[in-house]
Parts: C-alpha cells; sequence; structure tokens
C-alpha cells in the first residue's frame, strides 16, 4: 500500500477517535497549541496534524492529500520522500504559525502538510492532470496558494489557518527545487496555468453565466 493512502487512513482513524472524545481532552491531548508545548506536550506537533475538525475538513484535506501525495509518491517512487516532505510540513508549519494567532489559538488538521506538498509537486510535475479535480495539479497548487496569500493579506477573518497554508507551502519549495532540475521551468508552466484559469474563470463570468 502506497504511504498516502496510510496516511490517509491514519487521518480518518484519528479523526473519528477524536471526535468520541470530551473537546477539552482534544485541544489539551491531541489539538497543538503553544501552551501544550509550554506545558511538554510536544506530542501534539504530531497528532495535531491527524485531527481534523469536522467531516467536511477530513473530506475536503483526504482529497488533496490522495491527489499530491500520490503524485508525489508516484513521480519520485519514494515512500521516503513523501513522508519526509508531509512531516516536515505538518510539525514546522504549527510553530512557524504562532505569531501570527493569539496565544491561546489552537491548531488541527493536515491541511498545512498538504500544501507542501502541492509545492513539491507544483515544481516536480505540474502538467499530472488530477481526473479527480479535473485540472493539472500544477494549477491546483498555485491556484490555492495564491487564494491562501490574498486572504493572508486581506486578513481574512475565518476558522480557517491561511498562514499556516502559506507557510506549509513556502516549505515546500525548498524540497521542490532540490528534486527537481526542471524547478524553473515548472515554475514558469504553473504560472501560465494560473493565468489561463484567471482567463478562463473572467470569460466564464462575463459572458457565460450572464446567459443562463
Amino acid at each position: 500500500m502506497r504511504a498516502t493512502n496510510v496516511l490517509i487512513l491514519v487521518c480518518i482513524a484519528v479523526s473519528l477517535y477524536s471526535w468520541t472524545l470530551n473537546p477539552t481532552t482534544v485541544e489539551q491531548d491531541l489539538a497543538f497549541s503553544l501552551m501544550n508545548v509550554q506545558q511538554g506536550r510536544v506530542w501534539t506537533l504530531v497528532t495535531a496534524i491527524f485531527v481534523h475538525a469536522n467531516l467536511i475538513h477530513l473530506l475536503g484535506n483526504m482529497i488533496f492529500l490522495y491527489v499530491f501525495g500520490n503524485t508525489l509518491e508516484s513521480v519520485t517512487n519514494s515512500k521516503k520522500k513523501l513522508l519526509t516532505v508531509f512531516f516536515v510540513g505538518g510539525i514546522l508549519s504549527f510553530p512557524l504559525s504562532i505569531p501570527f494567532f493569539p496565544p491561546s489559538a489552537s491548531f488541527v488538521g493536515a491541511s498545512a502538510a498538504i500544501f507542501t506538498l502541492a509545492a513539491v509537486v507544483m515544481l516536480l510535475k505540474p502538467l499530472r492532470f488530477s481526473w479527480l479535480l479535473l485540472m493539472p495539479v500544477g494549477m491546483v497548487a498555485i491556484v490555492y496558494f495564491i487564494y491562501n496569500a490574498v486572504a493572508v493579506y486581506f486578513n481574512l477573518q475565518s476558522d480557517v489557518a491561511y498562514v499556516s497554508h502559506v507557510i506549509g507551502f513556502l516549505l515546500g519549495v525548498p524540497f521542490g527545487i532540490a528534486w527537481s532540475p526542471n524547478w524553473k521551468k515548472n515554475l514558469g508552466i504553473s504560472l501560465i496555468l494560473l493565468a489561463v484559469y484567471f482567463v478562463a474563470l473572467y470569460l466564464l463570468t462575463q459572458y457565460v453565466l450572464p446567459k443562463l
């Protein structure tokens, strides 16, 4: 079994288990927070990656983990690289996000780790088509990065930790550069895909939707 699919199963199992617990127990023993680390609960750097707040949060993340994780694993033919990127992005994004949130903030979910995977895939194989998302993975990666970066810039208020996603993505860039001899070309391709996306979105909203 691919490492990506194992990670998905672990996320599902841990999330389902966490939903049976008292929310206070989850926040103290499984979620990441500055307070938890200060009190010695350093294992929450890992457990928080696999806990998800609700079914929508879990399903959304698992779809993107399936796409980006399996793409990276098949392109590199390496479980080790997949797991390295996933855990480096997931673990480091939590403490690096602390300065942007109140001291009482807690974090759960694999989103940042998935954004780390997305950055690597974008620089390795941007034109790999995802039949699940119906677009090239490079387009998916850069569109979602831009969306989250804009949300951070405009300080969009939400339960979503947009800045953690941006941090996760940036953590993936060095891996993509190190593993892809054509990363500059692939970055250019991704930017072209981004332009195509916005042109298509403009045409859709200006000429197609008004006629429906």
